[in-house]
């Protein structure tokens, strides 16, 4: 009888111990996961601004194309003129 009340008091501690482990582990998991998180909101907020410049950036080209063309033209009609 004896060794069966320690067979279950030592099974209790061990049941015990796992479920202390468990949760300390579950906590710096969840901690590790948060700070995970944060770094990768924050990499995806510069990256979306670095797409935001980029698209500005994509908008202005062809009107700056554009505005090359004109002057272009023009210094061919002064060039025209000078001959």
């Amino acid at each position: 009888m004896e060794q069966i009340i320690v067979a279950v008091i030592t099974g209790v501690a061990t049941v015990v111990a796992v479920i202390i482990t468990n949760n300390r582990s579950n906590r710096d998991m969840d901690a590790k996961l948060d700070k995970a998180q944060a770094v990768t909101e924050t990499k995806l907020d510069a990256l979306t601004d670095e797409v935001r410049k980029h698209n500005n950036f994509a908008q202005r080209v062809p009107v700056i194309e554009e505005q090359i063309k004109v002057a272009n033209h023009r210094i061919e009609d002064l060039e025209r003129k000078i001959m």
